[in-house]
């Protein structure tokens, strides 16, 4: 995803290279498209991309947008990833405007976690780590589905309210990854 045809320069560097990288694997199917087209696709058809490649501004538009989409930016999570190296973060950044407020939804930064956790457990051959992601992410469905939610999914829970009810879940264990 991209604008080449505007910033011929960096996007068009960006295209060259995304599209050169993928003819070592032709089994992955790869299709570009322009940043505003690339908007519309995924309002109208989301569920059609298991991953988009973009450069940082794009993409931290893009998963805004899907953040909403899903029901909040407060439950987007990401993590920035190479071979050796990874970082969590929640997609919308630190919300300075929220802290300590306790209006902020936590799903997004322990969901990131969770995700960060993965890639160290599978990086470094580690079943315990991987098996603390998948205690987290369950942590957070588990919340969920209770119906203890934050003011943006329309519930009352703050955060440290809505943190308690994962950790309580997370410390309650027992799962595996299928």
């Amino acid at each position: 995803m991209h604008k080449a045809n505007v910033l011929q320069l960096s996007s068009g560097l960006f295209k060259r290279v995304c599209l050169e990288v993928a003819e070592a694997y032709p089994d992955v199917e790869v299709e570009d498209f322009h940043i505003d087209a690339m908007t519309v696709h995924l309002l109208r058809r989301a569920s059609a991309f298991d991953v988009v490649v973009a450069e940082n501004m794009f993409g931290d538009i893009l998963s805004d947008m899907a953040g909403e989409l899903a029901g909040s930016l407060g439950i987007a999570p990401s993590i920035n990833a190479s071979d050796d190296r990874c970082m969590a973060q929640a997609s919308h950044g630190s919300a300075p405007d929220l802290a300590g407020k306790g209006l902020a939804n936590p799903i997004a930064m322990i969901m990131s976690s969770g995700m960060l956790l993965d890639w160290l457990g599978t990086r470094y051959g580690d079943p315990r780590a991987v098996d603390a992601a998948v205690r987290v992410e369950a942590g957070v469905r588990g919340a969920v589905r209770s119906g203890v939610s934050t003011r943006d999914l329309g519930g009352q829970a703050s955060t440290e309210d809505f943190t308690d009810a994962v950790v309580e879940r997370v410390a309650a264990g027992g799962v595996t990854r299928s």
